[in-house]
């Protein structure tokens, strides 16, 4: 197996977020394509992103404040975007809807929006404001083939990617 550095990863990973746009035919914006792929990154090697409680792990960050926060609650609708996306079956398994969770990560990113005042405000208002966009590119990542120029690289080694996405 190839090992994929940072920057080939990200590259990888916006090709395949490209790909995605024009599968779901929906377009992206420079900073939302931007973002996804940041998300992805991040996310790319969380052994533990389908088993947390979204719900528990947003009013714990509630209950926190300043920048301890909106870390919390970036991570919350981060995590919501990926589940709502790429793996639609754990809502059906924990007995809610994919709205739960694109409801629950929208409100996450509003809630960011707010207690920020920068430009860092400005891209959380715009991710909440499109999020719905942003699950439809995921689920056209889902549907499509994973960058496979050659089988045995990947946007990330298959077996590091939480279980449940094909």
């Amino acid at each position: 197996m190839t090992t994929i550095r940072q920057g080939a990863a990200a590259a990888l990973w916006q090709s395949a977020v490209r790909e995605a746009e024009t599968r779901s035919a929906t377009a992206l914006d420079e900073a939302q394509e931007s973002y996804l792929v940041f998300v992805l990154l991040r996310h790319q090697n969380d052994p533990d992103l389908l088993a947390r409680v979204q719900a528990l792990e947003w009013l714990r960050a509630q209950e926190s404040l300043g920048r301890t926060r909106t870390d919390a609650l970036r991570d919350v609708g981060d995590r919501c975007l990926l589940i709502a996306g790429l793996y639609p079956a754990l809502a059906q398994r924990r007995r809610v809807s994919v709205d739960y969770f694109t409801t629950l990560g929208r409100g996450a990113y509003r809630d960011v929006a707010e207690a920020c005042r920068n430009a860092y405000a400005e891209l959380f208002a715009q991710l909440a404001a499109h999020y719905e966009a942003l699950v439809q590119v995921l689920r056209g990542l889902r549907d499509g083939p994973l960058l496979m120029a050659q089988p045995a690289v990947t946007p990330a080694a298959p077996a590091t990617w939480p279980r449940g996405l094909h």
